[in-house]
């Protein structure tokens, strides 16, 4: 029975963070997954190999005796039962069996599809962490203290209208093969790459205990009229040449709809930019503090002209205009 270096595995170093080694995994069970990879026995033996690396780096306490088994993995394997000398973690083999990940395991782990039939792990996991005991049960068949259920992130894609005046989703969510409905509430001024947390909708805890959380991370849409850099929002202005020539008023429509009076000074260069204060974005939780909305002129020229418009032009080129 050869050492799983399960680092390797996942292509993480020793000292990647939770975070991290949820990212690999994901990515590279989402690649070999059976459900994409239809009748490729080596996907199927790689997808076994990724989900029995994340079950033991994914788990704090199975990490930790990992890091410490080492290269003395052979004395554990040599020890026997309990209470022989060259135990690493003062137990002895665990019982046999084999551990399954389960369909919804695998969809509440990181929200792909299913996981077939399960995937039973090697030998190697099952001796050093078990498979009969099942979740509530330790190394050595004892009673094992309830684990939190882990954090879950899905993306959800808003308009830039939804973040700005705030909105609420549906979403509909899995647990234990179970679906729910759950109606999230988005505040106003979240922007693109933001995380919204909804307490207790993450995976389950076991043993009673209580579930993660689920983290929406919000994906803006873009939008024909309007771009947002932070809480300011930029759009163009049309005006005709004369206006922009001779100045007067235009019209600009902002996000909300509403239709405000730009006053237009003489001799506007087209690109020219004028603020308008407090039409831009809220800020969550500082209603009172909005971004600005930054109007670009875009000078229109005529397409074509009467005798007596291409005369007047003429009559500016010779004056010196």
């Amino acid at each position: 029975m050869d050492f799983k270096d399960y680092y390797k595995t996942l292509g993480v170093s020793k000292t990647a963070t939770d975070k991290e080694l949820k990212a690999a995994f994901r990515k590279l069970a989402r690649k070999h997954h059976p459900d994409v990879n239809p009748g490729d026995k080596s996907a199927e033996s790689r997808f076994k190999e990724l989900n029995e690396a994340y079950e033991v780096l994914g788990d704090a306490d199975k990490r930790r005796k990992y890091d410490e088994l080492g290269a003395n993995w052979r004395n554990y394997e040599q020890a026997g039962p309990a209470g022989q000398s060259g135990h690493p973690f003062g137990g002895g083999r665990a019982p046999g069996g084999s551990r399954t990940v389960t369909p919804e395991e695998f969809e509440q782990m990181f929200g792909g599809g299913r996981a077939g039939g399960g995937v039973d792990f090697s030998d190697f996991f099952q001796t050093f962490f078990g498979g009969g005991g099942g979740p509530s049960a330790d190394m050595g068949g004892r009673t094992r203290a309830p684990r939190p259920g882990r954090d879950a992130e899905h993306e959800l894609e808003l308009t830039l209208e939804d973040a700005l005046n705030g909105t609420t989703q549906r979403l509909q969510l899995t647990h234990g093969g179970q679906a729910r409905t759950v109606d999230v509430r988005i505040p106003a001024g979240v922007g693109d790459g933001s995380r919204v947390r909804i307490a207790g909708e993450g995976e389950p805890g076991t043993s009673g205990a209580k579930s993660g959380d689920l983290f929406l991370r919000i994906r803006l849409a873009p939008h024909p009229k309007f771009e947002r850099k932070g809480r300011d929002l930029y759009t163009r202005v049309a005006l005709p040449l004369t206006t922009a020539v001779l100045g007067g008023e235009a019209d600009v429509v902002t996000l909300a709809g509403k239709s405000l009076r730009l006053k237009v000074p003489p001799g506007t260069q087209n690109g020219q930019v004028f603020r308008l204060k407090g039409q831009g974005m809220p800020v969550s939780n500082k209603p009172e503090e909005p971004g600005d909305l930054y109007a670009t002129a875009d000078v229109q020229l005529p397409r074509t002209l009467t005798d007596e418009q291409r005369r007047s032009f003429e009559e500016l080129v010779k004056s010196g205009l």
